[in-house]
């Protein structure tokens, strides 16, 4: 389970293989490649990234390969024309990298039961207790925005992925919207329904330009923070 440092609130996994899902639009794979940007920065081991998300062709941990690249941060991506393919790739060294990880390893999963599906055809890869499964919550998605729809998608991933969750992520948003209350909305939801599922909330993820107008030392709970990597592609074609 995730060790927090009581002086840092810092955050670390004692197993290797993190598995990042949500709900669509929950914003995992953000949070996925920015958890990935933070042990890298944090800890002094190989951190490695890999891209299941089969599901939206927009927001993928694989267009911050680069980034994240920059870092020491392995990306394990499909190659060449691959790379841009809206189809369901599963790469075998995904598989191996379950099967003998090097250090920590973050698998990017596609959203709801549809995309965790890719996680069954790799769930006997997984050894016992070698993974963290862990929910990515936004109560402002509708399938999301109460405790009923979210056990209901805790029940619907677990089983279409054959694996356990061990731990929430509440990351409750609304973009350039988000307020404090927004945020304490979202994650008076999460530990509400930490309290049905007995899963942790595990930590907050805030965007960076927030964290500085909440009261941090009353939460109680160890910040993830968020910088945006992955841009829509008109945004992207705005940058270069």
């Amino acid at each position: 389970m995730m060790k927090i440092d009581n002086n840092s609130r810092a955050i670390r996994f004692e197993r290797p293989i993190i598995v990042i899902v949500g709900g669509y639009g929950s914003g995992k794979s953000e949070v996925a490649v920015n958890l990935a940007y933070y042990l890298a920065k944090a800890h002094d081991q190989q951190i490695s990234i890999a891209d299941l998300d089969i599901v939206n062709p927009y927001f993928r941990s694989r267009e911050a390969a680069k980034r994240l690249d920059e870092l020491g941060v392995k990306s394990i991506i499909p190659p060449g024309d691959q790379f841009h393919a809206d189809l369901p790739i599963v790469l075998p060294q995904i598989k191996g990298a379950i099967e003998s990880p090097d250090g920590t390893v973050i698998l990017d999963v596609g959203g709801d039961d549809v995309g965790a599906r890719v996680l069954s055809s790799l769930a006997d890869a997984f050894g016992p207790d070698s993974y963290e499964l862990l929910l990515v919550l936004n109560k402002n998605r509708p399938f999301t925005a109460d405790l009923d729809g979210c056990l209901k998608l805790i029940d619907e991933i677990e089983k279409a992925s054959r694996l356990n969750f061990t731990g929430i992520i509440a990351n409750t948003h609304l973009i350039e919207y988000t307020t404090p209350e927004v945020i304490s909305e979202g994650l008076a939801l999460a530990q509400t329904l930490s309290k049905n599922s007995k899963l942790p909330v595990v930590f907050l993820s805030v965007m960076s330009e927030i964290i500085a107008d909440l009261n941090v030392d009353a939460l109680d709970l160890p910040i993830l923070p968020l910088d945006r990597f992955l841009l829509k592609p008109w945004e992207r074609q705005k940058q270069s």
